[in-house]
C-alpha cells in the first residue's frame, strides 16, 4: 500500500510537507499532535524488533487514541476509519510510519516566514543530509514543478553524487517510487515531471556561472575549498521565481562566511545535535562519541553542532587564514613534503603530510594536506612518496623522533631514491610553531585552497596542545614543511615552468 500511494507527485495546491489526503484520518488538526507523537513513539517500538501480536495490539492502541481526537473534529472521518478493515489498518499504520512528515523533527522543517538563507548546522548523524534530500525532492516532486531548476553544491562532485545523491539519506533514497532519472554525464537529475537540479562542486566557482536557479543546496559550505568565490557565484544565479532560496547544511566551522551568514536577517538559522537523533544511529557509535569527546570542544562542534569559536591563546586565527587564500598559484621554485609520522597504530593514528612550496615572490604557498589517518607503516609511507611524485617535490622533510631510522626505511623501502631530510625535534611543539606563525602574521605564507581539517588543528594549538588533547600531526608536518622552505633553506631550488 505504502509504495502505490507514494509513487505519484505532490499536488500543486498543496503547501510543502503537507499531510496527503490518505493520512487525513490520523491527523485531522495540528490540535491532536499531541496523539500523532504517542504513536510515533509507537512506531519506535514496532521497529525494534517485537512480536507480530504485540504490533498488532499496539497499533490498536494508537489508533483508539487517534480515533478519539478525530472524532472531536470530524465524526465522517471517525465512520471512515472504523470501517476499514484490521488488515487494511494495520498496513496503513505501517505506512504512516515511513512517511517523512511523522519523522522530522521542528529543526529539519523549513522555516515559517520570509526567509532566503535556511542555515541548518548539525553534529554528525543529526539528520541534515537527510532534510536537504527531502526539502528538495519535495520541491521538485510537485505536480507544477516542471520548470523548476535546482542547483546541488558539494565541496567535491563525489561528494555530491555519494552523499546528496546516492548516499543513505540522500535524494535517491528519500524518493522512493517517484524517483529522478541521474545523468551523471550532463551533471544533473531529472525528475519525471521535468524538474532539474544541476550539480557542482566548490573547487569550480566558475561552472555556475551561466545557470540559474529558483533553490538551492549547498552542502557543508563550511569545508569548501573555495568557499567565498563558490558561494557568490551561487547567489548571481539564484534568481528565477519570485522567492530564490536556498538550504545550507553544515557541520559548523568558524569560517567567516558562515559567521555572515548568521548575522544575515534573511537567514532563518536552526540546530540540531547527533544526540537527537539516536534513535536512527548505532548506540555503540553513541557510546563511543560520547567517552572519547563528550565536552570536549571537537566533540562540542562535530557532535552537538554548536560554532567553537578560535582559542583566544591560538598562534593562528581562522579568519587571518582565509584572507592568505589563494584560487590560483604560479609555478613553484622548490617544493618539500613535511612529514609527521604517527607515534603509533590505531584508529586515533595520524601521519601528518604536508606539501608546501616557494613562489617566485617569495611566499611560502601550502599546496595541499594529503595527510592519512590509521595507516600501516606503509600505507603511510606510500601516501608520503605519492605526494611527493605528484607535486614532483625537491624533498621530503621527516621528523625522527617516534620512528627513528625506521622512518626513513620505511620510506626507502618504497622509492629507494628519495631525497629524504631528517629531522628532530629538540624544542616543544610550541616553541617551533611559533616562528611559522609569524610567517603567516607577516603575510609570508598563502594556502592554495582550504584546508579544514589542518586548519582546525592550527586554530585550535595552543601552549597546552590541543584543546582536546591528541596529536596535531597535520599542524607537525606542516610546521616542518614551511620551516624547511623558509627558516632552513632546505631542498635544492630549481625552475619549474616557463
Amino acid at each position: 500500500m505504502r509504495q502505490a500511494l507514494e509513487k505519484c507527485p505532490t499536488p500543486a495546491d498543496e503547501p510543502l510537507y503537507a499531510i496527503p489526503e490518505w493520512l487525513k484520518a490520523f491527523r485531522i488538526h495540528d490540535a491532536h499532535e499531541t496523539a500523532m507523537r504517542e504513536l510515533r513513539v509507537k512506531l519506535q517500538v514496532m521497529r525494534d524488533g517485537i512480536s507480530e501480536s504485540e504490533k498488532l495490539a499496539t497499533y490498536m492502541e494508537g489508533r483508539r487514541e487517534v480515533a478519539a481526537a478525530a472524532k472531536v473534529a470530524a465524526p465522517a472521518l471517525t465512520r471512515q476509519v472504523t470501517v476499514l478493515d484490521r488488515t487494511m489498518h494495520y498496513d496503513l499504520f505501517n505506512a504512516v510510519g515511513h512517511h517523512w512528515r511523522f519523522q522530522l523533527r521542528h529543526a529539519q522543517m523549513p522555516p515559517e516566514g520570509e526567509w532566503r538563507n535556511w542555515l541548518l548546522m548539525g553534529g554528525r548523524g543529526s539528520g541534515k543530509t537527510r532534510a536537504g534530500a527531502e526539502w528538495v525532492h519535495a520541491l521538485a516532486s510537485r505536480q507544477d514543478a516542471g520548470a523548476l531548476r535546482i542547483a546541488l553544491v558539494a565541496e567535491t562532485l563525489g561528494d555530491a553524487r555519494e552523499v546528496m545523491i546516492d548516499g543513505v539519506s540522500g535524494i535517491m533514497r528519500v524518493a522512493r517510487r517517484y524517483r529522478p532519472q541521474l545523468e551523471i554525464s550532463r551533471r544533473r537529475l531529472v525528475w519525471p515531471n521535468g524538474a532539474v537540479a544541476q550539480i557542482f562542486s566548490s573547487e569550480d566557482p566558475e561552472s555556475l556561472r551561466g545557470p540559474q536557479f529558483h533553490y538551492a543546496w549547498c552542502d557543508e559550505l563550511a569545508k569548501w575549498k573555495y568557499a567565498e568565490e563558490t558561494y557568490d557565484m551561487l547567489q548571481f544565479g539564484l534568481r528565477l521565481g519570485d522567492k530564490p532560496q536556498q538550504l545550507i547544511t553544515t557541520t559548523p566551522r568558524a569560517v567567516p562566511l558562515l559567521r555572515r551568514l548568521m548575522a544575515d536577517k534573511a537567514t532563518a538559522v536552526r540546530r540540531i545535535s547527533t544526540h537527537e537523533n539516536a534513535a536512527h544511529l548505532s548506540p555503540g557509535f553513541m557510546a563511543a562519541m560520547q567517552e572519547r569527546y563528550g565536552g570536549s570542544r571537537l566533540g562540542r562542534q562535530e557532535l552537538d553542532g554548536e560554532l567553537i569559536e578560535d582559542r583566544e591563546d591560538a598562534l593562528w586565527r581562522r579568519d587571518a587564514i582565509a584572507v592568505t587564500t589563494l584560487v590560483a598559484t604560479g609555478p613553484m621554485r622548490r617544493i618539500v613534503i613535511g612529514v609527521d609520522p604517527p607515534a603509533g597504530a590505531g584508529k586515533a593514528s595520524c601521519c601528518g603530510i604536508v606539501a608546501a612550496g616557494l613562489a617566485g615572490d617569495g611566499r611560502a604557498v601550502v599546496l595541499a594536506d594529503c595527510s592519512v589517518t590509521s595507516p600501516s607503516p606503509a600505507e603511510w609511507a606510500r601516501a608520503v612518496v605519492a605526494a611527493y611524485r605528484r607535486f614532483e617535490a625537491d624533498r621530503v622533510v621527516a621528523e625522527i623522533n617516534q620512528g627513528g631510522d625506521m622512518v626513513t626505511a620505511m620510506l626507502r623501502s618504497v622509492d629507494v631514491n628519495l631525497p629524504i631530510t631528517e629531522v628532530r625535534a629538540s624544542r616543544g611543539k610550541f616553541t617551533r610553531a611559533e616562528p611559522v606563525a609569524a610567517l603567516y602574521e607577516q603575510g609570508k605564507v598563502a594556502h592554495a585552497g582550504r584546508f579544514t581539517a589542518l586548519e582546525d588543528q592550527m586554530c585550535d594549538f595552543g601552549p597546552d596542545g590541543l584543546s582536546g588533547g591528541g596529536s596535531p600531526d597535520r599542524m607537525d608536518a606542516l610546521v616542518w614543511a614551511l620551516t624547511a622552505l623558509m627558516l632552513d633553506g632546505v631542498g635544492e631550488p630549481r625552475v619549474r615552468g616557463l
